[in-house]
């Protein structure tokens, strides 16, 4: 069984359209959130400072079934799993209070890449941590 991280976000209104209800790109700044947090940040700064690694969004699809409004604070809920020695690919989503399923799923693909943008391993601490959350 997959195992599923949670990570709470308040929604600001800074974060809402004229109509009160989050604007779409914010959600890919939730996910981003909600992925460090699994990761570890610090490990994520050392993995780029000292390493010269880091990671990036390869492919991002999102379904968008209930809008979240201003004021609300949201489970956003991810898992992952490894896809080769290069690639995670992540299950992130927005739950509202009290929900009976997902407002907003992303699937979200990430690549482990150099300072030069080269394909690299996902480093084997990475892994560790990311599975000992």
């Amino acid at each position: 069984m997959t195992k599923i991280y949670h990570h709470p976000v308040q929604i600001y209104y800074e974060d809402t359209d004229h109509s009160g209800v989050v604007y779409h790109p914010n959600f890919l700044k939730y996910f981003e959130r909600a992925r460090e947090h699994v990761i570890n940040s610090d490990l994520l700064a050392t993995l780029w400072n000292e390493r010269g690694l880091g990671f990036a969004v390869y492919k991002a699809n999102m379904t968008f079934q209930d809008g979240v409004e201003f004021a609300e604070v949201c489970d956003i809920r991810t898992s992952f799993v490894l896809d080769g020695k290069y690639k995670t690919i992540w299950r992130q989503e927005v739950w509202r209070p009290n929900a009976t399923r997902a407002a907003v799923i992303g699937d979200i693909e990430m690549v482990c890449l150099d300072k030069q943008k080269r394909l690299q391993p996902i480093p084997d601490d990475v892994l560790a941590a990311m599975v000992s959350e």
